[in-house]
């Protein structure tokens, strides 16, 4: 199978540049995360251009809390701001799915909800960036190489890093709120 490399997404484009001030100096590399789990999400699905703006709306959101609350339990400030965008932009029968999708990210086992949803194939792209590609979840190895070259990490997982050792730091018992089992 052919992977094709997303190079230019407007709604990530679009939405990134709405809290460019909320992101700071971590702008670009969010918007790369953003980029990369899009593209591996896309190459799990195979979207159609309706699919491919969901899998765009939860890519862009689905980490957005952490900057525009200031806060490492983001997963319900980020699905907030999913659900303000979709009624802004009229798209609200897509709620639920692209809130699923941002609140089950980091879900540790398979998603089991809705199979036609594009939630366990945006946690498995999530999960193959977050990685840095050791889980691939069947993806080759040279795709995950081409879209990290595309869109390199530009400090993002070193910016994670910081942040869970300051949520350590703070919530020694509960230092990783987002992830599920």
């Amino acid at each position: 199978m052919a992977y094709s490399l997303l190079e230019r997404i407007p709604t990530i484009d679009r939405v990134l540049d709405g809290h460019a001030a909320s992101l700071g100096r971590d702008f670009t590399a969010y918007r790369n995360h953003a980029y990369r789990v899009a593209n591996f999400c896309a190459a799990h699905a195979s979207p159609d251009p309706i699919a491919l703006e969901k899998i765009a709306i939860a890519a862009a959101f689905h980490d957005l809390g952490i900057w525009t609350d200031g806060t490492f339990d983001y997963l319900d400030p980020s699905a907030g701001l999913a659900r303000q965008h979709l009624s802004g932009s009229g798209c609200e029968e897509w709620t639920e799915e692209i809130t699923a999708m941002i609140c089950e990210h980091h879900k540790l086992s398979k998603y089991r909800g809705d199979s036609r949803w594009l939630v366990e194939s945006f946690r498995r792209a999530d999960w193959t960036d977050v990685s840095t590609g050791l889980l691939r979840f069947g993806l080759p190895r040279s795709f995950v190489r081409e879209v990290s070259t595309a869109w390199p990490s530009a400090g993002f997982h070193r910016r994670l890093v910081q942040l869970e050792l300051e949520r350590l730091r703070t919530h020694p018992l509960h230092p990783l709120p987002m992830v599920k089992l």
